[in-house]
């Protein structure tokens, strides 16, 4: 018999029937008075990683926000990876005050704000700015016109929840007391260090120290865990057979053929990511006039496709 208990699920299920790790950010956006508002949040997560033109993140958060009410309004924001450190944390939990206007909450603000590489780009336009202290930061704008949003009207003065005939699904205002917006990454900020590990391979004592909010919070704490170090678990290797990377080639295109020391060269490829990998090949093959590839076209390939990652 399972010693397991039936916890009952109620509203903000994530504080409040869970222990959920999650990542502490300060979202940066505009009010209205063109000043930059930063409130804090942990309902963050990539969205679109791979096969779009673009990539996004979403984030939820309660529609009657400062930070909500901005990205309605102005459609850009940037999220604020902040390092672990106590005084870092409590700031974050003081900006998290329901029902301060900015002047009130970043009056006394105790991090630094500056330019990010948007407004540096586009100094006519209008960006909200990054926090300084932060090892990462992701500024983005959100795109209104999926699940047909970009009708979403901010809120009237005196409002403090949507009375709407029809909710979204999954952009814009999905609740009366809920949005998530799908944000895309126009940019990634990364301090040098974490860029030059990023760029020539990470090791355990290059990670970043980053807090890990733990969801549950009680009528007097909200409760996060301080960063420990890193400890590095090795990949399994799967190596495919030389016969069976073959058989797959044979199959993507009659008119590119692939000798066994280019096949060779993709053992370490698992197997449900190898007929997108052989049609990379292929289609770099037929834009250059190739017809067989060899170990040398193969190195060329990789060395693209490290070259774009670095991008």
């Amino acid at each position: 018999m399972s010693d397991f208990k039936d916890l009952r699920i109620v509203d903000n299920f994530y504080q409040t029937s869970l222990f959920f790790p999650m990542p502490a950010v300060l979202v940066s956006t505009l009010s209205d008075d063109g000043e930059t508002n930063c409130g804090p949040y942990s309902l963050v997560q990539p969205y679109y990683i791979a096969g779009k033109d673009y990539y996004a993140m979403l984030l939820c958060c309660r529609n009657s926000s400062n930070t909500a009410q901005n990205i309605l309004k102005r459609k850009k924001c940037a999220l604020n990876f902040f390092p672990d450190g106590r005084k870092y944390f409590k700031e974050a939990v003081r900006l998290g005050w329901p029902g301060d206007t900015t002047k009130e909450k970043m009056k006394d603000f105790a991090m630094t704000l500056t330019d990010g590489l948007r407004r540096k780009e586009d100094p006519d336009g209008q960006y909200p700015k990054v926090i300084e202290e932060c090892f990462q930061v992701m500024e983005c704008t959100w795109v209104d016109t999926l699940d047909g949003a970009e009708n979403d009207l901010p809120m009237k003065e005196g409002e403090d929840h949507y009375e709407l005939p029809k909710y979204h699904d999954f952009n814009g205002i999905t609740s009366p007391y809920g949005a998530h917006f799908i944000l895309k990454i126009d940019k990634i900020l990364m301090k040098e260090k974490y860029y030059n590990a990023i760029v020539n391979g990470v090791k355990a004592g290059d990670f970043p120290p980053c807090p890990v909010d733990y969801g549950y919070r009680d009528s007097k704490n909200f409760w996060y865990h301080k960063r420990r170090g890193m400890i590095g678990e090795l990949l399994p290797v799967r190596k495919t057979t030389l016969e069976s990377v073959r058989y797959a080639a044979k199959r993507i295109d009659p008119d590119v053929r692939f000798e066994d020391d280019a096949l060779s060269m993709l053992l370490n490829v698992p197997r449900i990511f190898l007929p997108t990998v052989l049609r990379g090949c292929v289609a770099w093959a037929k834009e250059n006039g190739v017809s067989v590839i060899t170990a040398a076209e193969m190195k060329i390939i990789n060395d693209k496709r490290n070259k774009e990652k670095n991008k």
